[in-house]
């Protein structure tokens, strides 16, 4: 029997850990790391994304084995409901059923523990469609063999969920998530692509990555600098400019409600039924995060809000894996 999963408000996004180039993730963040897990377990944070695939170069896989670790270290309350979710890379040479099981057997590893839900990383409908179905065989395999609790979906559109879908019942494995980039700065895939309504007929749950848009929405920066480094700095520059009068809107909202800018983005998302999965860093990150529980905006701020992201003219870029 399949155990079933059980999933918080909120959940934590582990690509900065282990990740050097887009973050600056080292080594000496390790312990800083563990303080995150262990403040978010014990205020009922207690599902985890991460991927095989994050990790810079020779620190490929280290999300999933820091992970690991403070599991295996943590021993307050909540740590039964502690749900690791990691997402298996599209990548080309992997090409057969076995190769996605192999996949999963080796998250398995470094985690120290079973995967408590897999999903696909991205789909390679847009420039592969023909190496798509081996992998979703393997995934399904992975959960008709009792190596994971569920299977979920990352980037995936109404019409690709459905056809996978079909897959799946016919195995008699359901979908559990679908994850796709969803923010206020990103209302593309349920405003346009509807997939919330996809997901609620079919009884998969909506997972919202990137809720904070990287950080843009957290007013931590002005259009005026100074940006984060590197590449998230360039996509900063052309996204603050287009996005005061939501970042004020915000800003009002946070004020009125005693709350931050970056909580009440959170919030927002959980008023609309998704499970956002925020990243944490440091202990405050995990703090402010940890804040957007416990209470909620009423009707007219999330109407406010819906209207002031309708009008931005600069959005997230949409990630390129997303289908339709």
């Amino acid at each position: 029997m399949h155990q079933q999963l059980v999933f918080p408000t909120m959940g934590c996004g582990t690509w900065a850990w282990g990740n050097r180039l887009l973050w600056g993730y080292d080594e000496s963040m390790d312990s800083q790391l563990q303080a995150v897990f262990n403040l978010c377990v014990s205020n009922g944070v207690t599902l985890f994304d991460t991927g095989d695939s994050y990790g810079t170069g020779r620190l490929n896989g280290r999300s999933e084995s820091l992970l690991g670790r403070f599991t295996r270290e943590y021993d307050g309350s909540g740590k039964e409901d502690i749900c690791i979710a990691t997402k298996l890379a599209a990548y080309p040479w992997r090409l057969t059923p076995q190769s996605m099981v192999k996949a999963g057997k080796s998250s398995a590893q470094r985690l120290g523990r079973n995967v408590d839900l897999v999903q696909m990383h991205w789909s390679t409908a847009n420039y592969a469609p023909w190496q798509e179905k081996a992998l979703l065989d393997g995934l399904a395999d992975l959960y008709v063999q009792g190596l994971v609790k569920g299977v979920g979906l990352s980037n995936y559109g109404p019409k690709r969920l459905q056809w996978v879908h079909k897959r799946f019942t016919e195995r008699g494995v359901p979908i559990a998530t679908l994850q796709v980039q969803y923010s206020l700065l990103s209302t593309y895939p349920v405003t346009q692509l509807r997939v919330k309504d996809v997901c609620d007929e079919l009884g998969i749950k909506l997972i919202a990555y990137s809720p904070l848009a990287l950080g843009v929405l957290t007013g931590k920066y002005s259009e005026k600098g100074p940006f984060p480094k590197g590449i998230r700095g360039l996509l900063f520059r052309q996204l603050l400019l287009g996005t005061q009068p939501l970042l004020s809107c915000l800003r009002e909202i946070a004020q009125s409600k005693n709350k931050t800018m970056s909580q009440v983005a959170l919030n927002w998302c959980i008023c609309k039924e998704t499970l956002p999965i925020p990243g944490a860093k440091t202990v405050e990150q995990a703090k402010e995060n940890i804040g957007a529980l416990g209470w909620q905006l009423n009707a007219n701020e999330i109407a406010e809000l819906d209207r002031a992201a309708a009008s931005v003219d600069k959005r997230m870029v949409q990630n390129i894996f997303q289908t339709k």
